[in-house]
């Protein structure tokens, strides 16, 4: 009766809706595996991740999205690496900075993981937290100590975005 009502054309439309429906019922796992994959990466700094393999899915992401990779080189231990995450936290505007421009990669160094076999690779650190610009496809841009970017015992915001907007990719 419905397609009387609305006419002969519905027939055509309600078989194209049928398609849609069953195209988008097979793409629902896809999309739902892609959305767990965007940020595959750690939040926290953990010495049982193996930060090589990390390094080539944060280039991957950072080659598709056009942006920097950006590895901190710390611990949880570590007051001025907190500090670090929490002055992300309390800046949004700093935090969107950061996500725009870079793939954020955490790299634990500890007691239980030195991760000493990973950091030969770049130029010595001397203290933590410390930051590694690298572009998309895994080139040093820059190496920086972050007691520039300190402001007593925080992050200096103004400092911080200088230094993002500075070493972030062009778009």
């Amino acid at each position: 009766m419905q397609d009387t009502f609305l006419g002969p054309e519905w027939g055509r439309f309600r078989g194209a809706r049928r398609r849609f429906l069953a195209l988008a019922a097979l793409c629902t796992p896809l999309a739902a595996l892609a959305a767990s994959e965007t940020h595959p990466l750690p939040f926290d700094f953990d010495p049982a991740r193996d930060p090589t393999q990390d390094l080539e899915t944060a280039l991957r992401i950072a080659k598709a999205a056009r942006r920097n990779v950006l590895i901190e080189v710390g611990g949880d231990s570590c007051a001025r690496c907190r500090a670090l995450e929490r002055s992300f936290t309390a800046n949004p505007e700093l935090k969107k900075v950061r996500d725009v421009n870079y793939v954020w990669l955490k790299v634990s160094v500890s007691k239980e993981n030195a991760n000493e076999a990973f950091l030969r690779r770049f130029p010595p650190v001397a203290d933590y937290p410390h930051l590694f610009v690298l572009d998309a496809n895994g080139r040093l841009l820059h190496s920086q100590n972050t007691e520039a970017l300190e402001a007593g015992k925080d992050y200096d915001p103004a400092a911080m975005r200088a230094f993002l907007v500075k070493w972030a990719p062009e778009k």
